[in-house]
């Protein structure tokens, strides 16, 4: 693979390398380097080839520990931390020769005959239909909704351009790779030091950096269905911010929630 733009489930096959242990490879992306959201997608679906089929995907909490090389193929070790009868857990570690540059816990659920509240509400926004197509790879779709209130905001429509398939963990995977896209710009929305809209990034006056993504899946869901991703900056505090965020169909479900801890720093010049 030499570019993003390569089909999402070839991006996804990981090749057994011994117990437990995958190896995944991934393009470049246009920054430079591996794309968070590709690492945390390869650890979940590594994590899920250790868990037997009828436990759903629950939640994923990553830590990102340093930049990922395209160049090298990622190693992942997955820990078998606990196998219950409700709930399965698993620790990912995803290594290349510098040393770790992922570490990650995954948990998965046996659907239970429960009740179910919904009391987060989709915000009122234009259709996908009615909005241009601003995604930097065709791998997926991107609509972005401009949003002036409530400060720190970012809201956009995704969707995988081609279908995965039916497999359920391969679009819980593919939520995890789409859903590392907008945090970073819900926190510089809220920087003081905003520039103007249109802003080229390469002259925008602070770089972000993903420190830690986490992700709650509440409903099964298709990756390839348009998805609205709402996400709010909460604070920013020792070059710090947390953006937190909803994720909803296009009937309004909410079908996930996910957070990201973003680095702010300043742009170093020549």
């Amino acid at each position: 693979m030499t570019d993003p733009s390569s089909d999402f489930t070839s991006i996804l096959e990981l090749e057994p390398h011994g117990p437990d242990t995958f190896v995944g490879l991934g393009p470049r992306y246009p920054w430079g380097g591996l794309y968070g959201g590709q690492i945390v997608a390869q650890g979940l679906r590594a994590a899920a080839a250790t868990v037997d089929p009828e436990f759903r995907v629950h939640s994923v909490h990553a830590y990102f520990i340093r930049r990922g090389d395209h160049t090298e193929p990622v190693r992942y070790e997955v820990d078998r931390v606990r196998n219950g009868r409700s709930f399965v857990t698993r620790s990912v570690v995803a290594r290349q020769a510098i040393g770790a540059i992922l570490s990650m816990s995954a948990s998965f659920q046996v659907d239970e005959d429960a009740p179910e509240v919904q009391t987060v509400p989709r915000p009122d926004v234009p259709a996908p239909e009615t909005l241009a197509n601003d995604s930097w790879t065709a791998l997926f779709e991107r609509r972005h909704i401009e949003v002036a209130d409530p400060p720190g905001s970012a809201r956009a429509w995704l969707r995988l351009a081609r279908s995965p398939g039916d497999d359920p963990v391969l679009h819980a995977c593919a939520l995890a790779y789409l859903s590392d896209d907008l945090p970073t710009d819900a926190v510089v929305a809220q920087h003081p030091d905003q520039p103007p809209p249109g802003t080229p990034p390469d002259q925008r006056p602070v770089v972000p950096f993903s420190l830690d993504h986490a992700i709650w899946f509440h409903r099964p869901l298709r990756a390839d269905d348009w998805h609205l991703h709402a996400l709010t900056c909460h604070g920013i505090i020792s070059s710090r911010g947390l953006a937190v965020g909803h994720v909803f169909t296009t009937e309004g479900v909410h079908v996930a929630t996910v957070s990201q801890e973003v680095l702010l720093r300043a742009r170093r010049t020549r």
